[in-house]
């Protein structure tokens, strides 16, 4: 992609510039994020996880085709150029079948690689850091790095099969747990990846894609995925240090196309925003803090339809929610050890967001549908809506927005785009010159 690549070649030649990654597939919170992207006039780059998206179905349902004629059509109602839209691919490698023989999850892998990159996405983490039933663990560096170049094989055949620009990829392994820690954050505990340790990522993945003969797509190779010292737990926020990173970033200077991709910068300081892209962390990625706004947004709505229609004519969006998620509790309990009242509040209000994987339930868009056709046909007061959401009850009445709900719940959400955009885009003027 000439456009990322160009500002990834602006970052590199010293402009505090970068770009946050949206790892949703809610159609409102892509709705917002492709909003945020026409305002500011740049790319909006949006991923899809293997668990989410994959030749399967994953969580979601969707093969990634399926994901990017989602993303087109949205796109295009929305009157958004095509050519400003970036697909990545997170976590691509047997993420999703660890506890199959590493030979049948690794042949899996290849098939989601080449399902991805025949659907047009264009920014592919390679990611062969977990272990797989038959493997020793840990696995060493240069498996994982074997593993990656294999899938960069199968995505370049791909490629050159489909056309169009060629791909870029993101190597690296020191991931944070996808969605937040699963347990409480220990300072200490939290460390940021040294140098010698992002060099022998970046030295292993070489040497195996060179021994593939993929020598050629080294410079394609734009992001190394490492560990910065950011990390959220249910409802704790290790935010970033600027001074404990500095070793590291300065390592980045002796790559001449690579800028550091860092994972769950979720609920960050706006200020630690801005220091991690002056720090070399270009690629920010993003994604429970968004679906969070969504459901602060969407239980505000139910709140006050309740006081405004009255409970027997109210859709009951939270109830039923909250019903389902205790009838397939599948997508949490691995993830809240808790219980009791304290389980209710971590489904509720955990960082990681569980209740993500739960808005696509029938039951539930259901309930959603009938949320806005109520509020729809009868606005709420806005008035009422202050009480629970008063930041968009003053967009309406200053005109910012209609008081229609899908625009209430997309400007939340954009309360928290607009704090990435502000990080990212300090030089965006420069920025849109040279797209």
């Amino acid at each position: 992609m000439k456009s990322l690549l160009n500002l990834i070649e602006q970052h590199k030649q010293g402009q505090s510039i970068g770009i946050y990654s949206v790892c949703s597939a809610h159609p409102l919170v892509l709705e917002a994020a492709i909003k945020q992207a026409a305002q500011d006039q740049q790319l909006v780059l949006i991923e899809a996880t293997s668990n989410q998206v994959n030749q399967f179905g994953g969580y979601t349902g969707m093969t990634p085709q399926d994901f990017a004629d989602h993303v087109f059509a949205l796109a295009e109602r929305l009157s958004f150029p095509a050519e400003k839209i970036v697909l990545g691919g997170d976590h691509l490698g047997p993420n999703c079948w660890q506890d199959l023989p590493a030979q049948q999850a690794m042949d899996y892998s290849e098939q989601m690689i080449h399902d991805y990159v025949c659907a047009g996405f264009k920014k592919i983490h390679l990611d062969c850091s977990m272990s797989c039933a038959d493997d020793q663990t840990p696995l060493s560096e240069s498996v994982m790095a074997e593993r990656a170049a294999r899938l960069c094989l199968i995505a370049e055949q791909a490629w050159k099969k489909t056309g169009g620009e060629a791909p870029l990829y993101v190597v690296g392994t020191e991931v944070p747990t996808p969605g937040g820690a699963l347990e409480s954050l220990e300072e200490e505990a939290l460390e940021v990846t040294k140098p010698e340790q992002a060099l022998a990522t970046l030295d292993a993945h070489h040497q195996a894609f060179s021994d593939l003969g993929l020598g050629y797509v080294w410079p394609r190779v734009i992001g190394l995925v490492v560990q910065p010292g950011v990390e959220f737990d249910h409802h704790n926020v290790h935010h970033y240090e600027s001074e404990k990173a500095q070793s590291l970033s300065r390592m980045i200077d002796s790559q001449p196309h690579l800028v550091f991709e860092a994972h769950s910068t979720d609920y960050q300081n706006p200020s630690a925003y801005s220091q991690l892209v002056r720090d070399h962390f270009a690629i920010l990625k993003v994604g429970p803090a968004l679906t969070f706004a969504l459901r602060e947004a969407l239980y505000g709505l139910d709140r006050a339809e309740k006081e405004w229609l009255g409970t027997h004519h109210a859709s009951h969006l939270r109830d039923t929610i909250e019903q389902v998620m205790h009838e397939q509790p599948n997508y949490w309990r691995s993830h809240y050890a808790s219980k009791g009242h304290q389980q209710f509040l971590d489904c509720s209000y955990s960082l990681s967001d569980r209740i993500r994987y739960y808005w696509t339930h029938p039951e539930v868009q259901a309930a959603q549908q009938a949320l806005f056709d109520h509020l729809a046909a009868k606005p709420l007061p806005v008035t009422l809506l202050s009480q629970y959401l008063p930041n968009q009850a003053k967009a309406i009445s200053q005109q910012q927005i209609e008081n229609q709900p899908a625009d209430i719940v997309i400007h939340k959400i954009m309360e928290v785009t607009e704090v990435y955009s502000a990080a990212c885009y300090s030089n965006a003027v420069v920025c849109k010159e040279t797209m």
